[in-house]
């Protein structure tokens, strides 16, 4: 009685084919789908009836690259495998019957005859949704990791990163920068007075300003609460207080409105340049104690202190 198993009976080998969680296909040199297994119906939507005895190419499976370009009669892998002979492993995106795209993985090899001459080709694919969307995920995490959830600012840290980069270009190149703390007036009243939805639109606004305030160079981010940071790329104190004074100016020309509520606002900034001793602790000091005498001396105020 012949061995069910042996590695030579073609019978096995269909069944452990159809059998497969992925997909697979078989086509003739011309690119006619010659096979279509159980997998390939699963994952594409398609049935082995509808596609056996039709190119590959006829608006079946339509392979796509990430940029949306076409696959199928320019750089088709399977296409390309059986010109060459050379398996091939990509990541595409196939149309399902239903319309939309799927990421698969797809792997191509040429099916040989007895004298070597390469007779067709065979493509598996597997379904690639999950991997796609764990790497969107983990880019996601790492994105909200080091980004403020409101106002998609970068977030304290993240900015505490860029300020160790700066002290150290500071004391390595001498490349002089300044910091700026923006503190919105009278947040706390306009959160009580209005709602807490009222108060993240003031963050959202200002955020916004500040953002398109900003120049090339410069790290703007919410630091927390009601208080933004500025890295800025500053040779001096006068660069230091233009900037301070252009962040100021267009807040306040700014306007927060949230359905029939309006209002503008205002706000204090207090600053300072680095120096080659600085540490991230001094530096704050310096320029949280200028905020400090900017809001006690009547708020809508810019304080600038020396660098140490």
């Amino acid at each position: 009685m012949p061995n069910p198993l042996d590695p030579t009976n073609a019978d096995l080998h269909k069944s452990i084919v159809e059998n497969l969680a992925d997909g697979v296909y078989l086509v003739a040199p011309d690119r006619t789908i010659e096979y279509w297994n159980p997998g390939a119906e699963r994952i594409s939507g398609h049935t082995a009836q509808e596609v056996v005895g039709h190119k590959c190419f006829d608006n079946i499976l339509g392979h796509v690259d990430a940029q949306g370009r076409s696959l199928c009669h320019t750089a088709c892998p399977l296409a390309l495998t059986m010109k060459d002979g050379e398996p091939r492993d990509v990541s595409i995106w196939l149309k399902h019957s239903d319309g939309y795209r799927k990421p698969v993985r797809v792997r191509t090899s040429a099916v040989h005859d007895a004298e070597g001459h390469i007779i067709g080709g065979v493509e598996a694919f597997s379904d690639d949704t999950a991997m796609v969307q764990a790497a969107a995920d983990a880019a996601r995490a790492r994105r909200d990791a080091l980004t403020d959830e409101l106002t998609g600012l970068p977030n304290r840290r993240l900015f505490d990163a860029a300020l160790a980069g700066r002290l150290e270009n500071l004391s390595r190149y001498g490349w002089r920068f300044g910091l700026l703390i923006v503190d919105i007036d009278h947040f706390k009243a306009a959160n009580d007075d209005h709602g807490h939805a009222f108060g993240d639109a003031v963050l959202v606004t200002v955020a916004e300003t500040l953002r398109g305030a900003v120049r090339v160079g410069d790290v703007l981010a919410r630091w927390g609460g009601d208080e933004f940071t500025v890295l800025v790329e500053a040779p001096n104190e006068t660069d230091l207080l233009d900037t301070a004074q252009r962040l100021s100016a267009l807040v306040a020309r700014s306007e927060v409105r949230l359905g029939a509520t309006s209002t503008h606002v205002r706000v204090s900034v207090g600053g300072t340049l680095a120096s080659i001793d600085d540490t991230a602790d001094s530096l704050f000091a310096r320029a949280d104690a200028s905020l400090y005498l900017a809001k006690q001396t009547g708020r809508n105020r810019i304080e600038i202190t020396q660098s140490a």
